[in-house]
């Protein structure tokens, strides 16, 4: 008999998630309790926000349905480590979209999860799906929760950085935002040593820290930390008119490309057109379209003409066919 109420609460809330109907009778016995107790601790749970919906009948049943709002989940252990597993993946993996969402989400959940499940769930992702970017460079879960922690508690960040020379340095940071491009996880901070704010790309961070000092954020120079990031990658790159047809339908392609790019216009139910604004190098651009897996036609700039042509010569040769 579960006599203390809040752990009764959380009991009762842990069967209320199982997608059933549970008789009033039922969950008496679960607990222990009479149907009275039931119904009031039934009472406090909608105060709480849990949409609990009642059946009519001899003895009348429960179930936990679909509210306005999410309110706080109770997790067994095999479901804490599926989830785990899940947002590892999904932020190892920087999908466009729910990218910051699972680092967050994942931070929160590792946060409160027993040192014997943490390391079930170390365990089981190392042996299913590594976290790498997109050029096989291996990120650690660790960096992106501490780096996500930081941020939301506004805490100063510490950590050891690795410069694309090989130049080794020790960073204090005022951690802003994390952003994905989608190939690889960069984070927007305000450089302490250097008074001004950084990009820093994760796969290359190591020793992240917590200082523990609390700091009030600052304003980003553009508002923004995914337009700062595009500025400090690609500021000295001129930007240009893509102009490009695809031998397939809009929605399809949409769910393709990378949501700054715009929607495609639809032609007709085969085909579609995207016009956007972009800096991406021409020659990563020309790579970008063809992973998309449809034909295509580009019909501007002129020079991403060429990068395309160039590619398909290339890729040809490697095939062991000559271009026609």
């Amino acid at each position: 008999m579960t006599t203390d109420t809040p752990a009764r609460l959380l009991q009762l809330l842990s069967l209320l998630q199982t997608p059933r109907e549970w008789p009033g009778g039922e969950l008496a016995d679960r607990l222990g309790v009479s149907r009275r107790t039931v119904r009031r601790d039934i009472d406090r749970l909608r105060e709480l926000g849990y949409p609990v919906r009642a059946t009519m009948g001899a003895d009348g049943g429960y179930r936990l349905v679909a509210g306005k709002a999410m309110p706080p989940l109770v997790l067994d252990d095999e479901e804490a480590v599926a989830i785990a597993v899940g947002l590892r993946a999904g932020a190892g993996h920087a999908l466009e979209g729910v990218d910051e969402a699972s680092v967050r989400a994942l931070a929160k959940l590792e946060q409160v999860l027993p040192g014997r499940l943490r390391h079930r769930v170390s365990t089981l992702q190392a042996a299913t799906t590594p976290l790498t970017t997109g050029d096989g460079a291996t990120i650690a879960p660790e960096t992106l929760t501490v780096m996500a922690s930081t941020i939301a508690g506004h805490e100063r960040l510490r950590f050891a950085y690795r410069a694309a020379d090989g130049t080794g340095s020790r960073r204090v940071t005022e951690p802003y935002r994390l952003v994905s491009t989608g190939r690889r996880w960069y984070l927007v901070a305000y450089d302490l040593d250097r008074a001004d704010w950084r990009t820093f790309r994760v796969d290359r961070v190591s020793e992240p820290f917590a200082t523990g000092a609390r700091f009030t954020p600052r304003e980003l120079p553009t508002g923004n930390a995914a337009e700062f990031l595009r500025r400090s990658m690609y500021g000295a790159r001129e930007s240009y008119a893509l102009d490009v047809t695809f031998a397939a339908p809009a929605d399809v392609i949409a769910a393709r490309l990378p949501v700054r790019l715009g929607p495609p216009e639809p032609l007709d139910e085969g085909s579609c057109r995207l016009r956007a604004t972009v800096s991406e190098a021409k020659d990563w651009m020309a790579v970008r379209l063809a992973m998309l897996g449809h034909d295509f036609t580009v019909h501007a700039p002129e020079e991403l003409v060429r990068e395309v042509r160039e590619l398909g010569a290339r890729l040809s040769r490697a095939a062991g066919t000559e271009p026609t």
